[in-house]
């Protein structure tokens, strides 16, 4: 028997048109219907303030050049360690580079009990970040079979993978390999139970509610 995943909604919970995703609201859906945490995405504001942010821009405000008075419905990276530190696994994606003092002051303030990741598509993101600290776990995440190429030159303990890359094989080389591996977005119950069934360490899901009931 493999242990079960951990279970994590998609940007919190994806699951509902009246929340908005990447919120306290979606954040606290996710750990309301079961899961174990939630991953999360974060950008870096002009003037230096790391948010909760997918998308570059919002509501026609390109975060990148945006100071903070002009996003204050976005919620601030250290606010949301210290709301969740002590209950939930996080999946801490960063989506753009210069992230790195603002992430290792909210870590220090406010380190996550529960485990944590620190994941990102991009491999400066993660090397740059490994040669502050020795410490945080790193993920790479892979949508395309090449971005998967060369993982083994990056300090990755996780791969965090799209789902369409996932097989039985895969999940034992990279067991074999030493490196966790969790899936996203994996949104059907049967697929979410064929992937517990390979070994995957975790699960992403943009239905959290689906999730979690998959392995009540």
């Amino acid at each position: 028997m493999h242990q079960r995943p951990v279970l994590l909604g998609h940007r919190g919970s994806r699951s509902s048109v009246s929340v908005a995703e990447n919120s306290i609201a979606a954040f606290d859906i996710a750990l309301k219907d079961g899961c174990d945490g939630f991953e999360f995405d974060v950008r870096l504001t002009a003037s230096g303030r790391a948010v909760v942010c997918h998308d570059a821009a919002v509501h026609g405000i390109a975060v990148a050049k945006a100071e903070a008075e002009q996003l204050r419905q976005l919620p601030i990276l250290r606010d949301t360690l210290k709301r969740y530190a002590q209950r939930a696994f996080l999946d801490i994606e960063l989506k753009v580079p210069g992230l790195d003092s603002e992430l290792l002051i909210a870590l220090q303030e406010h380190p996550p009990e529960r485990g944590y990741v620190v994941s990102s598509f991009l491999p400066e993101v993660l090397t740059d970040l490994r040669m502050r600290s020795e410490e945080i776990p790193l993920g790479l995440i892979c949508e395309q079979r090449q971005q998967l190429n060369g993982w083994q030159k990056l300090p990755v303990e996780y791969l965090i993978l799209h789902t369409s890359l996932i097989t039985r094989e895969v999940v034992g080389e990279l067991h074999d390999a030493g490196q966790k591996l969790i899936a996203w977005t994996v949104n059907d119950a049967p697929a979410m139970l064929r992937l517990a069934g390979w070994g995957i360490d975790g699960i992403i899901s943009d239905d959290t509610a689906l999730l979690a009931k998959a392995f009540s």
